[in-house]
């Protein structure tokens, strides 16, 4: 009997038409660890599961990775989706996924986790970036549905709280696939046009699946990127999000965020109160001071005679005249006194004093003749005595 000869590629059809036909193989859910993991240009992602005694490849075609909310990472332990096929091409089966979720832990979770380190590690969550909330803010723009609940206790806690702050509403879907980008949108338009002072998003509480557009990288940034103020308030107190991260500030509800945003008018008024006694009773304690200093100032003399400064200058000035008389009599005569005793020493020490006792004071042209060798023989000579002079002529001198 002749045995038939086959193709490689009919044999390949056959095992794909043999495993296609089982129906255990079109739809089952298979444990394992990522390996290999590769994204490829066309959005394909290719990667192996492995466990300790055998390994499995996988394909995830581009229009369900598209439904992935999470990164897989090599060695991370999922649960994938699927069918086991051949590829007639190669003739390797393969597991061709449609889902894909982490094991253990929910994808969402995981997901958080994961955008939550990206975001960290570019600083988009320092501190040194947030800025201070305008303490009176005279428009708040709110991004949030229009139909939720939360709108509208916002709206009911601002203006019982502070009333002269306008609201300005900018409605946007808070769940679904649309909600990240309209939401991000409704920041960037807030800023660009600068609806406000201060921005406040959020929505109220659910599940994590409800609140994940506030988990959104496109969320994120735009609150990150924004020049206005922003505070997050999502869900419930317990619940955390991305968006609490990013912003500026954190309510733990949307209530919360509207009694975080404005002051509260009693309080203020309160305070007007308190700063209008404080004020009042500094003029008051002012007024008392200078109602002191004027009765100091009217009890003294020159407030109820008004000559009596002048006669008190005059007074003291006839007694500084008085001083100065003395004081000018007293030098002129210790003056007097040492000039009669200077003039008595110089009368004293005078030639002519001399003469006037007998003496004589002989010269000749060389001036005052101290020697006989001074007045040769026959010499003119004039002698001065007490009173007059004598010419003479010398006829011998001797030594």
């Amino acid at each position: 009997m002749d045995q038939p000869i086959y193709q490689v590629s009919q044999v390949n059809e056959y095992v794909k038409a043999l495993l296609d036909g089982e129906s255990l193989l079109q739809d089952l859910l298979v444990r394992g660890e990522l390996s290999n993991y590769k994204v490829y240009p066309s959005g394909h992602h290719y990667f192996t599961l492995k466990d300790r005694e055998g390994a499995l490849r996988c394909v995830m075609f581009r229009s369900q990775v598209q439904r992935l909310r999470f990164k897989p990472e090599n060695g991370m332990k999922v649960i994938a989706r699927g069918r086991v096929s051949v590829f007639p091409r190669d003739g390797a089966y393969q597991l061709y996924c449609s889902g894909l979720s982490p094991d253990g832990v929910g994808d969402l979770a995981v997901a958080f986790e994961q955008l939550k380190v990206k975001l960290f590690e570019e600083g988009l969550f320092d501190e040194n970036h947030k800025k201070p909330l305008p303490r009176y803010p005279r428009t708040i723009a709110i991004v949030t549905s229009s139909a939720g609940a939360a709108v509208h206790d916002m709206i009911r806690i601002l203006r019982r709280r502070y009333p002269a702050a306008k609201v300005a509403l900018l409605p946007v879907r808070v769940q679904g696939a649309e909600a990240p980008a309209e939401i991000a949108g409704a920041i960037r338009y807030a800023n660009r046009y600068r609806v406000g002072d201060l921005i406040i998003t959020g929505r109220g509480g659910g599940s994590m699946e409800d609140l994940w557009a506030f988990n959104d990288e496109r969320v994120a940034r735009a609150i990150y990127e924004s020049d206005l103020p922003v505070i997050s308030a999502v869900g419930h107190e317990p619940d955390v999000t991305i968006a609490d991260f990013v912003a500026d500030a954190r309510a733990s509800t949307p209530s919360n965020a509207a009694e975080i945003a404005v002051p509260d008018q009693m309080e203020l008024l309160r305070w007007l109160r308190g700063a209008g006694e404080r004020i009042a009773q500094a003029e008051e304690s002012k007024l008392r001071l200078c109602r002191r200093q004027l009765e100091t100032i009217a009890d003294k003399r020159v407030m109820k005679d008004q000559l009596a400064y002048v006669q008190d200058r005059r007074m003291l000035l006839t007694h500084l005249h008085q001083r100065l008389g003395d004081l000018s009599s007293r030098s002129m005569g210790a003056k007097r006194q040492t000039y009669l005793a200077l003039a008595a020493s110089l009368d004293a020490m005078s030639p002519l004093k001399v003469l006037s006792r007998g003496y004589a004071v002989a010269r000749n042209d060389g001036g005052i003749i101290k020697s006989y060798r001074d007045a040769p023989t026959g010499s003119r000579i004039e002698v001065a005595l007490g009173e007059g002079t004598l010419d003479c002529t010398v006829e011998k001198g001797r030594p």
